[in-house]
């Protein structure tokens, strides 16, 4: 298009009056319109190979690299990505009866444990089943038909994993056989774990000491020291201990502390060591000893009466590792084995001994049901980070 343009206006500038002159015949004004149009196409090509031609000229050359090690491959080693955590697998299986023929027709269902609902599928005339595109994490696979028993698998799908189970072998209708594959509580808890890291009142105050899932598997010691350390170093916690502080400076709480910013300094130091012993003692370290939970297990179902019941002697008992309710001496203890640590970093003529770090343990407990009644009837409904698995549980 740039040559044809250029083309035409050199056509149209040789008609220009200075050339129309009467004494031109007709052949020689062709003759003169055809050599104008013949140097105004010459003129175009050679004004677009200017700039490649220019261009050449003016980029230097690359340097030639020479390496002290002629025969050192240049290629270098693809770098290994880490798969996607939220890649989707498929799952595969094979459902053969007692003497190892092929069932055709059986009704398998998958369920989750999270937001995701359940999938059916039926096995082919091979017996073979599968799902496609399923998120991972625990599911549990149920299979039905009408000549043999139930069976049940349970299982963990990786981030895009091709899983393929082990044979599923039905067992007659008189029989009682299940085929499962057990998946390691810690596991469980720890996929479960992750979901409590995300429950923030508002969206912003951390509430991860509570479970909405009733059953939920027990924490292993390590996974209670991740929680308590990610309780105390959570930032908001941080803001909401320099509110305290701010408060018991304004009230003159702790007096030998003295005003200004070192006595700000050291009443946020205090408030801040008061939130880690307790944390790390009455919700790490007793309860990994003591085989405890440190959580709160949201109720949600029954009487308003029976959910306040419940709620106020969860200050004193909890759940157990084993899964019995049992006095809550990780709790107790670890509130009196604070206050003790406390009396080292209070001014002198704050301490009371032993008898404030008894009233002050009572005073928890009191503060621990009004809690757990916020708990069970209004922070559930602030709490927006939570799955849908765990928002059936609520009434």
């Amino acid at each position: 298009m740039e040559e044809k343009g250029k083309t035409q206006r050199v056509i149209v500038n040789s008609h220009n009056p200075n050339l129309r002159s009467k004494s031109l015949d007709r052949t020689a004004r062709s003759s003169a319109i055809r050599f104008a149009g013949l140097a105004g196409l010459g003129l175009s090509l050679l004004l677009c190979s200017f700039p490649a031609v220019a261009q050449s000229r003016q980029t230097p050359s690359a340097p030639e690299v020479t390496s002290p090690l002629p025969d050192a491959p240049t290629a270098t080693a693809p770098v290994e990505q880490q798969p996607d955590q939220h890649l989707p697998g498929n799952i595969n299986g094979t459902i053969v009866d007692p003497s190892g023929a092929a069932v055709a027709g059986a009704h398998v269902i998958l369920t989750r444990d999270d937001k995701f609902p359940k999938q059916e599928v039926l096995s082919g005339d091979d017996g073979q089943f599968a799902f496609a595109g399923i998120a991972p994490g625990p599911f549990q696979l149920t299979v039905t038909s009408e000549l043999f028993t139930t069976q049940k698998v349970s299982a963990i799908l990786n981030p895009g994993e091709n899983l393929i189970l082990p044979q599923i072998v039905f067992g007659l209708a008189t029989e009682a056989t299940q085929v499962e594959v057990n998946v390691p509580l810690v596991e469980v808890a720890a996929e479960e774990l992750k979901v409590e890291e995300k429950q923030r009142i508002f969206g912003v105050i951390p509430n991860f000491y509570v479970s909405y899932v009733p059953n939920a598997a027990p924490l292993a010691s390590k996974q209670k020291f991740q929680l308590a350390w990610r309780t105390t170093m959570d930032p908001v916690n941080f803001a909401i201990t320099g509110a305290i502080a701010g408060v018991q400076q304004a009230t003159n709480t702790f007096s030998g502390y003295g005003q200004g910013a070192q006595g700000y300094g050291k009443r946020y130091g205090a408030s801040y060591a008061d939130l880690v012993t307790g944390t790390f003692i009455g919700s790490a370290i007793l309860p990994s000893i003591l085989k405890q939970d440190p959580r709160y297990f949201y109720k949600g179902t029954g009487s308003s009466r029976s959910r306040v019941l419940y709620a106020i002697a969860n200050s004193v008992i909890c759940k157990g590792d084993n899964g019995h309710w049992q006095p809550n001496y990780s709790g107790i203890l670890g509130s009196l084995a604070s206050g003790g640590i406390s009396n080292l970093y209070y001014p002198a003529q704050n301490r009371d001994g032993a008898t404030l770090t008894v009233e002050n343990t009572l005073i928890g407990i009191g503060e621990t049901a009004a809690t757990n009644l916020l708990q069970e009837f209004v922070i559930r409904k602030l709490t927006p980070n939570l799955s849908r698995q765990q928002q059936t549980n609520t009434p």
